[in-house]
């Protein structure tokens, strides 16, 4: 009861002008608001001003830029993208909202004792950069198309958080998402129309407060960039106009293809791909990709009872994840996809199918994809065969005893084009229709396929020029795609310490990436962000 009656009195201050400015003023000056502290952001403000203003006398006038941000970390890193793009001579805004975490509501006075906060530790950015508190923005109302979008990106919101696939639009969850995403959308709708950038910078691009920010840009006909990180260290993933999690590689291949790779290029994606399939750590790569130790493909066919009829390996993605949300093509859902793929399955005993759930799902909270397999089978038959996110088995080993591989969007699928593999792409991943995959777009299109690979997967298998071709493509992928950049939002507050922003400056790889920011120009690339 004390609770609910301290929330209610805090809302009801919330309201009344000045009272959380005031508080924050003479109870906290200076202190961070619990969850909300930018105290790294704070020490290094004055030399990073300084080092931006000094470099900016030096550098040609650029554009006005306005950068979106919400969240802690979030904010801290725009902050530094920002006074980089200052130094390169550009008249930068930071516009952000205060939250400390999306999914949850906060009261009114606890979010502006966090601007408060936020504002002080803003002030020696300026004149450098420009906050821009969206908390003081009236938001001009949506007009429908716009909303319209805002809810999609709510939609996605509840998928991201809960890692799942349907929503409840009359959710706690979706109702305080719509809000927020409604709410910022209208302040910066209102804040671009009065003072319009040349360009919009935005993290990710599509979910929570990101996704809104995209979309208003996209709605006044604004350019705006996308940016966001993958698993490599001092690299980022950026695009034009669209959300960067589509990672639409279109403009990339398009320009690369053709191009045969040298020596120590096939050397370095082979190497990455034995780190990859034994489990290793590689380079700038933070992440193991297996957690168990390849132990050969006869041993996993014996484990699981396989015998000599074909062998479809079905790789899930995790559900709600980044990379699978929008991706349909044919099926309403990658649940939906999995539940009539097993069912297929069922009625063709001459074929063996072994679904492998993402190992991923065991960091998970949302439901798993094992799930949707019993769904459709309760009691699976003895030719499907369903190993879990947590089983010891090497994913690569079951590439190595499979006849053709079924996958939405993961990575997996590229992988196993690379061993020759016929893949069955069922999702709009960044490697469909790139010359190496079976890319269906209908339901009818999709059982052909599984029909004629059932009946003979030899006539499928890659062909040499197909298998370099993939080959080629990872290549580009992994090492040309993501762009050199100094500071991971994960580990940023190491990589500042490394990278400070002189030295940044002083690098033409970052410069050059900063640019595209502002641009859309890539090396494969005009300005525009189309084919150069």
């Amino acid at each position: 009861m004390k609770l609910a009656a301290k929330r209610a009195l805090k809302d009801f201050l919330g309201q009344i002008p000045l009272t959380a400015e005031t508080y924050w003023m003479i109870r906290q000056h200076g202190q961070p608001v619990s969850g909300f502290a930018l105290r790294q952001t704070a020490a290094r403000l004055p030399e990073w001003a300084q080092v931006a203003q000094e470099a900016a006398q030096h550098a040609p006038k650029g554009k006005r830029v306005c950068i979106f941000a919400t969240l802690r970390y979030w904010i801290a890193h725009t902050t530094a993208v920002g006074l980089a793009l200052a130094g390169m001579g550009h008249d930068v805004s930071l516009a952000y909202l205060p939250y400390r975490e999306w999914q949850q509501r906060i009261s009114r006075f606890d979010l502006r004792r966090s601007d408060a906060y936020a504002r002080w530790v803003f002030r020696r950015a300026m004149p450098v950069l420009r906050p821009v508190s969206l908390l003081r923005e009236r938001p001009a109302p949506l007009p429908p198309a716009l909303a319209e979008a805002i809810a999609q990106v709510a939609a996605y919101d509840v998928q991201y958080t809960l890692q799942v696939e349907d929503v409840d639009t009359q959710s706690p969850l979706y109702r305080l998402r719509l809000e927020r995403n409604t709410a910022a959308a209208g302040a910066l709708l209102a804040l671009w129309r009065r003072r319009r950038p040349d360009v919009v910078i935005v993290p990710n691009g599509m979910i929570l407060e990101f996704g809104a920010a995209f979309q208003t840009a996209r709605f006044l006909g604004i350019p705006v960039a996308t940016y966001e990180f993958g698993e490599q260290r001092e690299r980022t993933w950026l695009d034009w106009n669209r959300p960067v999690m589509l990672q639409d590689t279109t403009a990339l291949w398009q320009a690369m293809r053709d191009k045969p790779l040298t020596e120590a290029q096939w050397q370095r994606v082979q190497e990455l791909f034995a780190a990859r399939r034994g489990g290793r750590l590689w380079a700038n790569f933070a992440r193991q990709w297996q957690q168990t130790a390849s132990e050969g493909g006869e041993k996993v066919r014996a484990a699981l009872g396989l015998d000599d009829r074909p062998i479809f390996l079905l790789a899930t993605n995790v559900l709600g994840d980044s990379l699978v949300l929008g991706r349909e093509v044919f099926s309403r859902s990658l649940a939906e996809w999995v539940r009539e793929t097993v069912r297929y399955f069922a009625r063709h005993p001459e074929a063996q199918l072994v679904v492998r759930i993402h190992p991923g799902e065991r960091l998970a909270k949302g439901p798993s994809l094992a799930e949707a397999v019993h769904q459709a089978l309760p009691t699976l038959p003895e030719h499907i065969h369903l190993i879990p996110a947590d089983a010891t088995i090497n994913t690569y080993d079951l590439m190595d005893i499979a006849s053709a591989g079924l996958v939405f969007t993961t990575t997996v699928g590229l992988e196993m084009a690379m061993s020759g593999l016929p893949v069955v792409v069922a999702g709009k991943t960044h490697y469909r229709d790139r010359g190496f995959t079976l890319d269906p777009t209908s339901w009818d299109a999709y059982y052909q396929f599984l029909d004629a690979l059932i009946a003979n997967p030899q006539r499928f298998r890659l062909s040499e020029d197909q298998v370099r071709m993939a080959w080629k493509y990872a290549y580009h992928f992994f090492f040309d795609y993501p762009r050199p950049f100094p500071w991971h939002v994960v580990y940023q507050s190491e990589d500042m310490t490394r990278w400070p922003l002189k030295r940044v400056l002083a690098e033409p790889e970052f410069r050059e990436t900063f640019t595209a920011l502002t641009t859309g120009q890539l090396p494969w690339t005009k300005a525009d962000g189309e084919v150069a």
